[in-house]
This record gives structure tokens, sequence and C-alpha cells, in this order.
């Protein structure tokens, strides 16, 4: 599965699957910069704040981290991209299993991000509007790794879904959470058929309690 940094970075900054529809990148910012911009500075907010591991405080931070995550991030289109080929080939209730499985994954590994150090700034570049209504928003992140600046290059796809926009992909340094995923699912899938991945999805799911 991801590691645990790379869903991190998913609130500190989606590979496209599409050509990007020539427009000039808007030097306002749009729609989809004020989605991705609220949300980092939501989330990074909750990350920063300090609590006791294992607290009543931390289980009442932790919950505000899940809610603004799925908020900015529709992790069930992001599964069903992911699968591809294989969604239409499944069960409805092995569907459900499947997207529920992730969104615990990922919304943990956010939640895993209170207990980490994380020092950074984000410019937010640019944004694009693609077919479909889509948005494509460019930012740049500036942390520190050993005492040294580097730059991470993290872009967000976003789409319409009923009256707000969400994030569905995230693209960092050039990787895309789909890709990713969608590589990974493939592998396990060809090696150990679709209830090997949910079994190896159950797996990681109790180690994160």
């Amino acid at each position: 599965m991801i590691s645990t940094a790379t869903i991190v970075r998913l609130t500190l900054s989606l590979v496209l699957g599409m050509s990007l529809w020539a427009q000039e990148v808007s030097a306002k910012p749009g729609p989809g910069t004020n989605v991705v911009k609220s949300a980092n500075e939501t989330i990074s907010t909750l990350l920063a704040k300090k609590v006791k591991a294992g607290s009543t405080e931390e289980r009442a931070l932790s919950s505000k981290v899940t809610e603004s995550v799925r908020g900015f991030l529709d992790i069930d289109a992001l599964g069903k991209s992911a699968l591809a080929k294989h969604w239409d080939t499944l069960k409805a209730s092995e569907q459900t299993e499947f997207l529920s499985l992730l969104r615990s994954l990922i919304e943990a590994k956010y939640v895993q991000g209170l207990r980490a150090n994380l020092d950074y700034q984000v410019a937010y570049l640019g944004e694009t509007e693609q077919a479909g209504g889509k948005r494509l928003v460019k930012t740049e992140i500036t942390a520190t790794r050993r005492g040294r600046p580097y730059r991470i290059a993290v872009d967000y796809l976003l789409a319409r879904n009923g009256k707000r926009l969400q994030a569905f992909d995230v693209v960092t340094d050039g990787v895309g959470l789909v890709e990713n995923y969608r590589a990974q699912f493939n592998s396990i899938i060809a090696k150990k058929g679709f209830d090997g991945l949910l079994a190896l999805m159950r797996k990681r799911q109790e180690r994160q309690k």
C-alpha cells in the first residue's frame, strides 16, 4: 500500500489520465484553488495541534481530521478509478467493503500525521479548467529535510461531487495516487485475487487500530 509519508502529503499541498485542455493558468485564485487552500489550512492546523497519545483530546482531534479529509478528498472516486477494469466485475457487497476499507486506511494515515513533525510552506501556482468541469490546481511545497530546504510539486485534480468540488487524485512529483494504487492493486489481484486484496486491507486496518 502507499506509504505514510505520501498519504500525509495529501494535505500539504492528483497522475492525470487525460491531456490538459489548453487554457491560461489563472492568475487569480479559482474555485479549485480556494477549495484546496481551505482544506490544506484546516487540516494542517489540526495536524499541528499536539495532544497526548491515546487521550480523549487526541480522539476528538482525530475525529475532526477525519471529517475534514472526507469533505476534501473523494476517496470513493479515487478507489473506483484505481481498480479500473476490476470494478465492474465485483459484487455490490465487494465494492462496498473495498471502499469502506480504503476510506478507513487513508483516513487513518492522515490521523497518524497528528504525531508527525510537519514544517512546510505551500505556494499556489495556478489553476486550469479541464473537460467536464474538472479543475487542476498546481502547488509547490517547500519543506526542510536534514536541515536543508527541498521542494515537492503537488497537483490536485478536482471534480464536482453534488454541490461541492472534491479532489479525486493527487500527483506528488509526477506520481499520482490513482496510478500508485492501481499498480499495487493490480499486482496483488494478479497474485492473490480480489479476495486476497481485501484480506490484506483488513490486516492493515487491524494494525492501525
